[in-house]
């Protein structure tokens, strides 16, 4: 009994690269986005996807309407699992300032053990997206099923699955618009394909 999750990050937004968006609410998909979001849907309609969930965020709301509309399904769930990670007050903020801040570099220097200004943990992450996918297992057995969320979520989730240490994950990166591809069963879970950008 085997649950095939696609973990897929949200389309690019504008600025991307420049800031960090994190919880921000109103960051939806620039038009290469859009464009990124319909090209990753062509892909997924070819899969028997059965359910697709998305984080609250507006840009990964977008991805997965566009998934939605191109494999015939009616309903997303959103999840809070799912979400970006809080990054509280960082949020917002581009990564040239945020590179001045000693808090920041020892999130991503000492990524196991810190915390956002908010509070949340790379490990609360990965407790929380597991989580998910174990209980999403039981639910749906024998079933694909759409994950659309952030890349540090995602990322998370890969170092579960391939038993990295969570400080690994700058070790693969995760664009806008890829898919990453879990089996998930009984025996454990096996990676099928990281980062597979349309």
């Amino acid at each position: 009994m085997t649950t095939t999750f696609f973990l897929i990050r949200h389309a690019a937004y504008d600025d991307v690269d420049r800031y960090l968006a994190g919880r921000l609410e109103d960051v939806k998909l620039c038009r290469a986005g859009q464009e990124q979001a319909l090209r990753l849907a062509r892909r997924m309609a070819r899969e028997p996807i059965a359910a697709i969930l998305s984080s609250p965020r507006k840009r990964t709301l977008e991805t997965a309407k566009s998934i939605a509309v191109a494999c015939e399904l009616e309903q997303i769930s959103i999840r809070q699992e799912l979400d970006e990670i809080d990054y509280g007050a960082w949020s917002g903020k581009t990564f040239e300032e945020l590179n001045r801040d000693a808090a920041w570099r020892m999130w991503n220097d000492q990524r196991q053990n810190a915390r956002t200004p908010n509070g949340e943990t790379m490990q609360d992450t990965q407790q929380r997206v597991v989580g998910l996918m174990d209980a999403l297992r039981q639910q749906t057995p024998n079933c694909y099923v759409a994950l659309i969320s952030h890349a540090d979520v995602i990322k998370a989730a890969v170092c579960k699955v391939l038993g990295l240490q969570l400080g690994d994950c700058f070790r693969f990166d995760i664009e806008p618009a890829s898919i990453t591809t879990i089996v998930h069963g009984d025996w454990g879970s096996k990676l099928i394909r990281l980062n597979e950008i349309i």
